[in-house]
């Protein structure tokens, strides 16, 4: 019996594995999640119970999480974010061509030519 396996072709959009099937990125990500979300939970769950202190400590670890899975098109939500805020906010929505018209920046001395006779399809007018 044969299996068959896909194989990339391109191997460099292969993420290396450091633990737990996670890279390294996502390790330190959840990482910092436990740091916060673990201590709100223990010290706040004397205070507002037991449900309320889980729903504070999801909601706290819920941002690190996003951080550490999204990825849009290869990028991490990071890049995603500040690509979205410069397109967005920082760049000018309606981009204008402007030239500069020589024309006009140098004066023109020029004699106006003597006007002639007779109309735009060069037959005289006659009334």
């Amino acid at each position: 019996m044969a299996f068959y396996v896909n194989v990339p072709k391109d191997l460099s959009k292969v993420k290396n594995k450091v633990a737990f099937n996670l890279t390294k990125r996502q390790l330190i990500c959840f990482g910092i999640a436990a740091v916060i979300g673990f201590p709100a939970y223990f010290l706040t769950r004397g205070l507002i119970g037991n449900s309320n202190a889980a729903t504070i400590m999801v909601m706290l670890m819920v941002p690190a999480f996003v951080f550490a899975m999204y990825e849009r098109d290869g990028l991490p939500l990071e890049k995603v974010l500040g690509n979205f805020i410069r397109v967005r906010y920082l760049k000018p929505q309606i981009r204008r061509y402007e030239t500069t018209n020589t024309t006009r920046a140098r004066p023109v001395n020029r004699a106006r030519p003597p006007e002639k006779g007779g109309t735009a399809n060069g037959r005289s007018r006659q009334g």
